[in-house]
């Protein structure tokens, strides 16, 4: 399986990076610091079985990439999940209606997110 992690953390990157490779099942884990990096990748290295996208980054928010991925047809089966800060009610709305798999906040611990990426990718 393969992932793209999307956050303009390095840290955070790593942190979630870290959680993934623990669960033993990605033979590819990427990473990108913006949306439109993200969007390139998916373009050059995909498809990716999952992305786990910000919401708050430079350049390309991750409710825009969310957008855009899911405007694409060929990156129509990608399990998006956003991990992110954001807590308003509207906007985690918004990102579910937008096609967001599931919904992560920060700060999380490992397994809380292993927990997620297994409901979102059906193991």
């Amino acid at each position: 399986m393969k992932a793209l992690v999307v956050d303009d953390s390095q840290s955070m990157r790593n942190i979630v990076k870290g959680g993934l490779r623990g669960m033993g099942i990605f033979d590819e884990i990427s990473e990108a610091e913006n949306g439109k990096i993200a969007l390139e990748k998916l373009e050059t290295d995909g498809p990716f079985d999952i992305v786990l996208l910000d919401w708050y980054m430079p350049v390309m928010e991750g409710y825009d990439c969310l957008v855009n991925i899911r405007g694409n047809e060929r990156w129509g089966k990608t399990k998006v999940m956003m991990v992110t800060t954001e807590n308003q009610q509207e906007n985690i709305i918004r990102a579910v209606m937008a096609g967001a798999n599931e919904y992560l906040m920060k700060p999380f611990n490992s397994e809380m997110l292993v927990e997620k990426v297994r409901m979102v990718l059906g193991l």
